[in-house]
């Protein structure tokens, strides 16, 4: 089944959150088995101040106690994606494309890479230029330069080529939160956000928009 149903989430917990998308990924791997079809499905949503930690994440890139954590209301996870540790919060369109990635005859580098280009046609639409990092997976900004700075952490699941978890596109971001860990385990690269490059607030529901038309044009 090829295309995708979208749902906003709006702001919602992660563990709320992750529920949703691991109930479509088990519903569309049965299918798959089955031999039947179950529908793609693009969730966003916003979380409440979240750190989570990948597979191969290292704990030492989280720079304070989890105790310190529990304190400020930030919740913590460790969870079955790629990658290192991320932030997840107000002001941040996070991404869950639970695909079968056969509708698109994809395979997963190509999957991700395809990801990482929907980022960058949506930078585009606001005259930023988002690049890709070798051995770096996400959406950047001048890479390969001192000021080297990730806008967009993308870190996926995939089993039978079917994907869940997904993106973390910084919009409006708080980033003073990402003073708490070594982003996605770099210690020498910054982050940052759609409202820090232009100065000023992006239109949040516009942006969510913007990113959905790239989304349905780059998986039709």
């Amino acid at each position: 089944m090829k295309g995708f149903l979208y749902k906003d989430l709006g702001r919602i917990r992660y563990e709320d959150a992750l529920a949703r998308q691991t109930a479509a990924f088990d519903k569309l791997l049965a299918a798959k088995a089955a031999g039947t079809e179950a529908p793609n499905r693009l969730f966003f949503c916003e979380h409440e101040p979240v750190l989570t930690i990948g597979k191969s994440g290292k704990d030492a890139n989280l720079l304070v106690p989890e105790a310190l954590l529990a304190e400020q209301g930030i919740s913590f996870y460790h969870i079955t994606r790629g990658g290192d540790i991320t932030y997840h919060g107000p002001g941040q369109i996070t991404g869950y494309p639970v695909f079968d990635l056969d509708s698109w005859q994809l395979g997963l580098k190509a999957y991700i890479d395809r990801l990482e280009e929907v980022i960058i046609r949506f930078l585009a639409l606001y005259g930023l230029r988002g690049e890709r990092l070798a051995g770096a997976t996400g959406v950047w900004l001048e890479p390969q330069t001192a000021k080297a700075r990730k806008i967009c952490a993308i870190g996926v699941k995939s089993s039978r080529f079917v994907t869940m978890h997904g993106f973390a596109l910084n919009v409006n971001t708080d980033l003073r939160y990402f003073s708490l860990i070594n982003p996605c385990g770099f210690k020498d690269k910054g982050v940052t956000s759609l409202e820090k490059e232009l100065g000023e607030k992006a239109d949040f529901e516009q942006a969510k928009q913007r990113l959905l038309s790239i989304f349905r044009e780059m998986f039709p």
